[in-house]
């Protein structure tokens, strides 16, 4: 007889802390467990509204930071004579690091702030980082969102008032269709998890347009491998359909939107703009009376599709005829965007009858009374039950910023915009473009900006460029070449810098932003931008500080390098006055803490910037008696104010701990935090929660919780007025014009209504084929590569080809092929692939490194096997026929376009030298000299 074993396993942890996951953009709420004060096992918190206790392979795999080899390990400074590259450094202590970056940003400051570049990655506390910027003046500040996703953001700001996935989420519990554009598996990617087995389980249809179905495409009823660049064309396809069938929401477009409203059609300098009445408000027809009234009008019935004489004489349409004048015509039917979005017609005509079947014929009336801005009483709201989310695909594109305007058009007609089942805002959003700051400029000796550096132009005269019409900042950003580049433009500010254009810079602060290799930038030019030297021999970019846990390819590139800590080992600020992590019926935010004290020489950046702002005497930094304002980040998260009563953190604020969103600073705001498992949430009145931008419930609470001063309400916008106002300029009126070179396109990007032009293709030899890349689950940005149990996951990638690629190419399974643009070309090893677009290769993103670069081996299978298309990818198109090479952006936004490269593919010969791109390895800064072989999780951590 066997006797049943009696022995208990080990208590799991002696202590459970609970704080905010790094790994990647989600920021779920982590259960950190520790034994004798190591970290022993993470898991999701299950009270958390992100997540809900769900933790994906990128957030458990966070404990393993804490011993990655690639740490940094103390302050280093370049050794004099030493070139930039070699990391041949000197390890200095912190005061010796802060002495002289004071003494280096401090003569900058008092001669020319603007000749200081800082500019963040995925930081996630632009909130400090901005704030940081415009006290030391200067103007050249910018975040990651300029070559990720800022399409997707001015879009939405200048559309909706919010923007997909951070500002808005689809009604996962009530919506009966989703339609998900461009999204990959690494943005939110828990709560799109929970969302789609909701979906799942109550027999909802998923439908996923993507060039490659991978991950969600993979779970998706419906896959459409739609030819990347063309979202935008089917998104209109769709809504002339919608149109042509009269499948719209007529009462929606009418009074949430100003499809009503009247547009003056005639010439000169008000051409294209808003009729208005003598007091500013725009006017539209009354339906019931024929006459031109305010927009504003309570008893009217606003018409849709009239035209109108204006008591000036003057001609005027609606929004919505001028829309319909637009869409129906051949251009949009799915017969003509078949050819080029790689969807058939009768799939596109079914995609539009089936989703206004759902949003029409599946529609519900619930039993949620509400008032509307107008102090019209509700009894009800209606479910539109189709929801549409996108992301990065959509966004990286030349034509993205007007294909995120088309699919805000799409839920405009059906009235699926923050209403049950549609896609739904998430407070503090939607706020109406004019609430948003403008960007702050030009930059004045010793003196902060007025405003943060980044903002929101409505018209020509809230660009930053001199009285040329030429840019005022590094990266040209809100200058004639990206006039609405509204994170900045990360990606030109190395180059630029390089060139001297528009000037010179004196130095180069880069916090996270691996710009040498992991970003949509071109790698080698990168690197030579850094390394360049003028007839001297002296660097063009004399100064480069690097702030960054890990020792990425750019550490090695840098001057001076300030050591940050991982997220475990500091204070973190997940804030509303930034990107927030609520819900769209409930408000919250959140916070890190340190879970254990570094074993290593570093500092958190935050408190790194917020004693250089202190020892540079910064306004707002220091009191009034010079002395440092606050000791540490978590000081300033509990102390700070931005405006009188308002935050980095809304909960707990007071005195005594008992308000919230408003209230005086509470300096025990961090420790209630911590108890309360790292963030604060509070539910949004049930009289509030949709039609957000028209409820005055909303506006109300709105303004209670510090959202915003005083009540917004606003219509949604299918037509851009500020986008006229910029082509009005291209036409001649004003009084700033653009220069005579940047006419054309200004006049053709800036149309007020949502179109399609297809991505610039290459000049000269044929590039037939698209190329693409995809973060996958486990990894996030260049993270993955230093952390050792992610590694085990993803330790190289191939590059996947379409099965009619492979046959007409001979191309087999691990063969070495060469991936060719008009740039650079690459070797890299193939497998056929027949779920993607026919004319798309495609690979997994963030893989390849540079050997000894992240403490990785010189054998490491990243160096030898993976790779990277940025190293195909330029900042600057091919030159026109005028000569000159202009960026590769979405020449509103700036966004940079490396969704846009073409590439030619054809099989290595045999014999032939395939090692490019060929990258020296990298020498181990002081610390990190011995990479590590093993590293093993057991009774103890062996290396």
């Amino acid at each position: 007889m066997v006797e049943p074993c009696v022995e208990r396993s080990p208590k799991v942890s002696d202590e459970v802390r609970r704080t905010t996951c790094y790994m990647c953009a989600c920021r779920c709420g982590v259960d950190v467990h520790l034994r004798d004060g190591r970290v022993r096992y993470l898991q999701g918190n299950r009270s958390h509204p992100v997540n809900r206790g769900v933790l994906c392979a990128k957030g458990s795999a966070g404990m393993l930071h804490l011993l990655s080899p690639a740490r940094l390990q103390t302050p280093l400074r370049r050794r004099a004579g030493s070139p930039r590259g070699e990391s041949a450094f000197d390890p200095i202590t912190w005061g010796e690091a802060l002495t002289l970056a004071t003494e280096w940003l401090s003569d900058i400051r008092s001669r020319d702030p603007k000749r200081l570049g800082f500019f963040t990655g995925r930081d996630q506390s632009q909130s400090l980082t901005g704030w940081w910027a415009q006290q030391f003046g200067t103007i050249n500040h910018a975040a990651h969102g300029g070559f990720c996703s800022v399409n997707m953001a001015a879009g939405g700001i200048y559309s909706i008032g919010g923007s997909f996935w951070e500002f808005a989420a689809p009604d996962w519990d009530r919506a009966r269709m989703l339609l998900l554009f461009g999204v990959a598996e690494d943005h939110d990617s828990n709560p799109i998890k929970l969302g789609l087995s909701e979906m799942r389980r109550r027999g909802a249809r998923i439908v996923s347009i993507n060039p490659v179905r991978t991950g969600y495409s993979a779970i998706a009823d419906t896959w459409l491998g739609i030819t990347p660049g063309t979202d935008g064309l089917l998104a209109l396809s769709l809504a002339h359909e919608l149109l042509r069938t009269g499948s719209v929401d007529v009462e929606a477009l009418r009074t949430r939107t100003n499809a009503p409203w009247l547009v003056r059609t005639g010439n000169g300098a008000q051409s294209g703009l808003f009729a208005r009445s003598d007091d500013g408000r725009p006017l539209a027809v009354d339906a019931n009376t024929g006459a031109v009234v305010p927009f504003d009008s309570k008893e009217a019935t606003l018409a849709l599709g009239r035209d109108a004489v204006l008591a000036d004489g003057s001609p005027a349409r609606s929004v919505f005829a001028l829309l319909a004048e637009r869409l129906l015509v051949p251009d949009f039917s799915p017969e003509r965007a078949a050819g080029q979005t790689g969807i058939s017609a009768a799939t596109i005509r079914g995609l539009a009858q089936e989703m206004a079947r759902v949003a029409f014929e599946e529609a519900e009336v619930i039993d949620k009374p509400w008032i509307d801005w107008l102090g019209r009483r509700h009894p009800s709201v209606i479910a539109r039950p189709v929801s549409i989310h996108a992301m990065r695909g959509i966004s990286a594109h030349a034509n993205g910023f007007q294909t995120c305007r088309a699919l805000h058009l799409l839920q405009m007609l059906l009235g699926a915009i923050d209403c049950p089942g549609g896609t739904r805002f998430k407070a503090p959003y939607p706020r109406p473009l004019e609430a948003h700051p403008r960007p702050a400029g030009p930059a004045a000796p010793g003196r902060p900006l007025s405003g943060p550096p980044l903002g929101y132009p409505l018209a020509p005269e809230h660009l930053l460029v001199d009285e040329a019409g030429e840019a005022l900042r590094l990266d040209k950003a809100y200058s004639w070449e990206a006039p609405l580049a509204v994170h900045g433009m990360l990606h030109m500010a190395i180059p630029n810098a390089a060139a001297g254009d528009p000037y010179p810079v004196d130095a180069m602060f880069l916090y996270m932003a691996n710009m040498a290799w992991n970003s949509s930038m071109n790698a080698r030019a990168a690197i030579e931008a850094l390394t360049a030297c003028d007839e001297n021999g002296e660097y063009i970019i004399p100064r480069v500080i690097v702030a960054d846990a890990f020792n990425s390819e750019t550490v090695a590139y840098a001057d001076l390098v300030l050591p940050d800590t991982t997220y475990l080992e500091r204070h973190d600020c997940i804030s509303l006055l930034d990107r927030p992590i609520g819900e769209p019926d409930l408000v919250a935010d959140a916070i890190r803490h340190p879970i254990i004290d570094p074993d290593r020489d570093v500092r958190p950046f935050q408190d790194v910037l917020i004693e250089l702002g202190a020892r540079l005497a910064l306004p707002g930094f220091v009191d009034g008696d010079g002395e440092p304002r606050w000791s540490s980040y978590a000081d300033y998260m509990a102390t700070h104010e931005r405006r009188p009563g308002i935050g980095p953190l809304a909960g707990w604020r007071g005195e005594d701990g008992q308000q919230a969103g408003r209230g005086a600073p509470n300096p025990n705001q961090v420790e209630r935090y911590i108890e309360a498992g790292g963030f604060w949430s509070t539910e949004i009145p049930e009289e509030a929660r949709f039609c957000k931008h028209v409820n005055a419930a909303y506006q109300e609470w709105a303004v209670k919780m510090g959202f915003q001063d005083e009540p917004q309400p606003f219509l949604l916008q299918i037509y851009s007025e500020p986008l006229r106002r910029f082509q009005l300029a291209a036409e001649g009126h004003g009084e700033r014009l653009p220069p005579e070179r940047m006419r054309a396109q200004i006049r053709e990007a800036f149309d007020p209504l949502p179109f399609w032009a297809p991505p610039p293709a290459p000049n000269g030899k044929s590039y037939p084929l698209h190329a693409i890349t995809q973060r996958p689950m486990a990894m996030y940005h260049s993270w993955g590569s230093q952390n050792p149990w992610l590694r085990q996951i993803h330790t190289e990638n191939v590059l996947y080809v379409p099965g009619v690629i492979c046959d007409a190419e001979g191309i087999e399974d691990g063969d070495s092929v060469w991936l060719e643009s008009p740039h650079a070309r690459i070797c890299v090893r193939a497998r056929r692939m027949e779920a993607v677009n026919g004319a798309t290769v495609w690979t997994w993103n963030a893989i390849g490194k540079r050997a000894g670069a992240w403490s990785l081996g010189p054998d490491a299978p990243e160096s030898r096997h993976g790779f990277l298309l940025n190293h195909l990818i330029s900042e600057l198109l091919p030159a026109r026929a005028d000569g000159l090479r202009w960026s590769n952006s979405d020449p509103v936004t700036g966004q940079a376009a490396w969704y846009d490269l073409r590439v030619s593919i054809r099989k290595t010969a045999p014999g032939e030298v395939t090692d490019e791109p060929d990258f020296a390895p990298l020498p181990a800064p002081p610390g990190l000299e011995v990479p590590a072989r093993v590293l093993r999780y057991g009774r103890e951590w062996t290396r």
